[in-house]
């Protein structure tokens, strides 16, 4: 898929702006490199390793290269290699961890498996200076790193010297400054290696001379043009959620288009205290965007129930949600006559990185994630995805950037089954309602503590136990809700926020007091993994 947008496609921020190569080799964190990249102000991408021949990285035409970590061992038979034409294009390399492995392997050197291991904090003795320490490191020093590797580099290539080495790896820090190709064993893309991203700006704009003008404003400006040349004058058709992707992509193409977009909100009756409203308000009232708010919350409610199986559950919402849009979508295109030939999808560039991983094989299914992504086959629409390119911070930034409120672009991220997830166990109006009113308690207390943007996300969840109190002398026998709140930077692992005392007791008062049908409150403290961030 991005294969065909780079090289047959490419993108207009690409035409107009330096930009840098990423090949991943299946590190973890490779993302990690393309945030700390861009956060610079330079435009990145991420390719396989094995998607990188020759004339697409001469066509994509990057100031330079940084070659991902990853969990192979170049010491064994058919661990995935650098092209080898990429050492002869004159550009800077950054290998980094396996990145760097490698382009020892390849240009000569020696890499030994199993003898030193590092994870975890280590500390590098800086022997020598090198551009890349520029302004952060100096000779002598003793600096902080993060080291995850089981190789090491036991022999350098010709050309190349040691800058600095670490209790396990005796060329933690290597240059060949005449043909600019640099690498390190630790991963400087982690926060723990704190001056971690000023090594990487080192390379990007003092190695490889990029400007960093890639911004959320010249962002903006060329997908606006973007949109237009691709889409002409037929009408888009765009899902709403009222989260901030589907949002920030709205606001963008109705900048573009003005009224050949029309929005579509399924309500599930599975939304938070306020949401549908909310929606409809910033969208019709605010922006004038054309809006169907289609309330098909009893639609929801009786297919769901019956229904505990978590799973069953998702599956249900995801395909009844494409049926009532698709019904809605056709209505729209009655109207006069004309059809939509564009559906406006929210795909962020996470979500492209792992459509084209080169590993290529299946993973397990934790859980099914619910979108639109049914609707293209079925409605024979061409598909417009304007925040492709973009990371979650940055979709956020871009946010800011068309005038969204900043409350509303630091919301916390809400699954697409909205509630009916946070209800283990069948669902009913009554739950729903129950556990609507405990989480607006929840978080009215986090945003009045002024700890909503320390948290990931926070929410209530109405387990299906029912627990034995006392209220006003009598017997109570109410349902448990349980309160989760995680700090994460993107989800993928996360820890319970460390409240204090004296919060959690005051939002347990106030959820038993004021929201009939609880008698208890637990807080969860499980960190993901073992747990997920949701409950089901």
């Amino acid at each position: 898929m991005m294969a065909t947008q780079t090289t047959q496609d490419p993108g207009i921020h690409q035409l107009h702006h330096d930009r840098l190569l990423i090949l991943d080799f299946g590190s973890q964190v490779t993302q990690l490199i393309a945030r700390r990249v861009r956060e610079s102000g330079v435009y990145c991408e991420i390719w396989p390793f094995n998607q990188a021949d020759t004339a697409r990285i001469q066509a994509f035409a990057p100031k330079g290269i940084i070659l991902s970590g990853g969990p192979a061992s170049v010491t064994e038979k058919g661990s995935p290699r650098a092209p080898a034409a990429l050492f002869q294009m004159g550009l800077p390399v950054f290998g980094i961890c396996y990145g760097q492995q490698t382009m020892v392997a390849q240009l000569g050197g020696a890499v030994e498996s199993g003898h030193s291991r590092e994870f975890g904090r280590a500390y590098v003795a800086v022997d020598e200076n090198s551009p890349l320490l520029e302004g952060v490191w100096n000779k002598g020093a003793r600096e902080q790193v993060w080291m995850s590797h089981g190789d090491r580099v036991t022999r350098l290539p010709a050309g190349f010297r040691v800058v600095g080495k670490s209790e396990g790896a005796p060329f933690a820090f290597i240059a060949d400054d005449e043909r600019r190709f640099y690498g390190v064993q630790f991963h400087p893309e982690v926060v723990h290696t704190p001056h971690g991203a000023a090594l990487l700006r080192n390379f990007t704009h003092g190695v490889c001379g990029c400007r960093g003008d890639w911004t959320m404003a010249a962002f903006r400006e060329e997908a606006i043009a973007k949109i237009r040349k691709q889409v002409g004058r037929e009408k888009i058709i765009c899902g709403l959620s009222g989260g901030v992707d589907s949002s920030v992509a709205a606001v963008l193409l109705h900048e573009a288009i003005g009224d050949q977009l029309v929005c579509i909100y399924v309500d599930t009756g599975l939304m938070r205290a306020g949401e549908s409203e909310q929606v409809t308000q910033l969208f019709r009232h605010h922006y004038n965007i054309p809006l169907i708010h289609e309330d098909a919350s009893d639609k929801f409610l009786k297919a769901l129930e019956g229904t505990s199986d978590p799973e069953m559950k998702r599956k249900l919402i995801g395909t009844l949600f494409i049926d009532v849009f698709e019904m809605v979508a056709k209505r729209v295109a009655g109207q006069d006559g004309k059809a939509a030939g564009f559906l406006a999808q929210g795909t962020l560039y996470p979500d492209v990185i792992e459509s084209v991983s080169f590993t290529g094989g299946p993973s397990v299914t934790i859980k099914s994630h619910h979108n639109v992504g049914g609707l293209p086959e079925r409605m024979k629409l061409k598909l417009v995805e304007p925040l492709r390119e973009l990371f979650k911070d940055e979709v956020r930034a871009l946010g800011i950037e068309l005038g969204l409120h900043p409350d509303f672009v630091r919301r916390h991220p809400f699954p697409g089954p909205g509630l009916a997830i946070r209800i283990p166990g069948e669902i009913t109006a009554e739950k729903l309602e129950i556990l609507r009113k405990a989480d607006s308690v929840y978080l009215e207390e986090i945003r009045r503590a002024g700890l909503y943007d320390a948290i990931w996300q926070a929410f209530a969840v109405l387990l299906p136990v029912r627990s034995v109190g006392v209220m006003g002398d009598a017997r109570s026998y109410d349902y448990v809700c349980a309160l989760r709140a995680v700090t994460s930077t993107d989800g993928m692992t996360a820890e319970s926020y460390p409240f204090d005392h004296e919060f959690l007791n005051r939002v347990s008062t106030r959820i038993i007091n004021e929201v009939r049908g609880i008698g208890r409150v637990v807080y969860d403290i499980t960190s993901k993994p073992p747990g997920t961030i949701e409950w089901e």
